[in-house]
């Protein structure tokens, strides 16, 4: 069995010096999902940073496939676990979960135990508790009243019972939370009375380095595309759940009908063509009016950059007060205006004081003809224009460097 010094066998524990830790980072997501390479990965390299020499992060996900351990990179170590959907079925997996992680607190010397999202957060729970090590919940905002918001759960099930009883147990035990947006730290003590002693806001960062000028309209992209005349929109992300789905399609039918066959969709999703044509075809719409790809995440910013303006259709419920859009990091970065529902994160009022994009006031027709008049009086200032006005809300709200501070605070030191 490894051990947290075998990455750096030379570092050796002198006086003065920080000894190496071991870290239980958490989530519910596999490793090669967009949530681990873009939402989790680049923090862990921060926190490795913080770490003494010799230390290692334990990240735990949840696949569908391929399981085991193996070394990422230097630093981080990847368990592999079989994921099962939330319900009855899930029972058995997170039982032999937390029995697999409370042995790798103990073989591994694992001091912490930070969970991202409140799903992994019962797991880390219940480790927390059986293990006695400390608890941090990152990426912290509502999972069971936004799956009962958008229709997915009833609130009476079990499902939404067992997830916000935990919501509840491990925002009162967590030592550190780390939320999306301000608002969650009323919404903690609301509805889970839970006092939050050290909390910290950390919305979802980009890479500004990864997105920026030089991935718009790239000249290659645009022509294997067959782009380079039409006027395009940019969708990264799913539809139905959290997402809406038939209204994105109602809204872009306004669109065609504002501008016509110039108008060309672009869709990075992992939706094949077959499962979005239903919503096409209610609409009007033809398949040859859109892009659908689902690719590695490193393709992204060039596919992104051939739009001249996104979407981001979040379902406009209560919860979403509270969460951290990680596209529209991305889309700013790259000088993109923005089409986004009302109260989503503090990302619509962002847009809405800054004119970097159109807030939807409501979901029917006339609210999509009023957006797209908008939006086109917003697009004849020109990219050049549009990137210097856009461009710095990616620079303000989320550099990647922001979270850099945080973390030096939570795992600066031996704590």
């Amino acid at each position: 069995m490894k051990t947290a010094s075998d990455l750096h066998p030379d570092a050796t524990s002198t006086s003065g010096a920080r000894s190496p830790r071991s870290i239980l980072v958490l989530t519910y997501w596999g490793f090669n999902d967009a949530l681990v390479q873009t939402y989790t990965l680049p923090y862990l390299r921060i926190i490795r940073n913080q770490l003494p020499l010799g230390s290692v992060i334990h990240l735990v996900t949840l696949e569908k496939t391929t399981t085991g351990t193996r070394d990422v990179e230097p630093g981080i170590r990847v368990h592999a676990f079989r994921y099962v959907p939330f319900g009855w079925k899930a029972m058995g997996m997170m039982l032999n979960l937390i029995f697999r992680c409370c042995s790798l607190v103990r073989e591994q010397g694992i001091d912490t135990v930070h969970a991202w999202c409140t799903p992994a957060g019962m797991v880390g729970y219940m480790v927390s508790v059986l293990t006695g090590r400390r608890l941090i919940l990152d990426s912290y905002e509502p999972h069971a009243e936004a799956m009962v918001e958008n229709g997915t759960w009833a609130r009476g099930s079990m499902a939404f019972r067992i997830l916000f009883l935990f919501e509840r147990l491990q925002s009162r035990r967590a030592q550190v939370h780390i939320a999306a947006a301000e608002g969650m730290r009323h919404y903690a003590l609301e509805k889970y009375g839970a006092d939050c002693p050290r909390f910290f806001v950390k919305p979802a960062c980009v890479d500004l380095e990864r997105f920026s000028w030089k991935n718009r309209k790239r000249s290659e992209v645009l022509d294997r595309l067959g782009l380079s005349q039409e006027l395009v929109a940019v969708y990264a992300g799913k539809f139905g759940g959290i997402y809406l789905d038939r209204e994105v399609f109602s809204f872009l039918r306004v669109a065609r009908e504002h501008w016509g066959e110039r108008l060309h969709v672009v869709l990075l999703t992992a939706h094949s063509a077959a499962d979005l044509e239903p919503f096409m075809r209610a609409e009007g719409l033809e398949a040859s009016m859109f892009t659908i790809l689902f690719v590695d995440h490193k393709e992204v910013p060039d596919l992104m950059g051939v739009a001249d303006f996104a979407l981001t259709p979040v379902r406009p419920v209560p919860t979403k007060r509270y969460c951290t859009p990680i596209k529209d990091g991305e889309y700013w970065a790259l000088g993109l205006p923005v089409v986004i529902t009302p109260d989503i994160s503090d990302d619509s009022l962002i847009i809405a004081r800054s004119n970097a994009g159109v807030v939807l006031e409501g979901l029917e027709r006339e609210h999509f003809q009023q957006a797209v008049k908008r939006l086109d009086v917003l697009l004849a200032e020109g990219a050049g224009m549009l990137y210097g006005r856009i461009r710095p809300l990616a620079e303000k709200y989320r550099d990647i460097e922001r979270a850099v501070g945080i973390y030096r605070s939570i795992y600066g030191n031996n704590e």
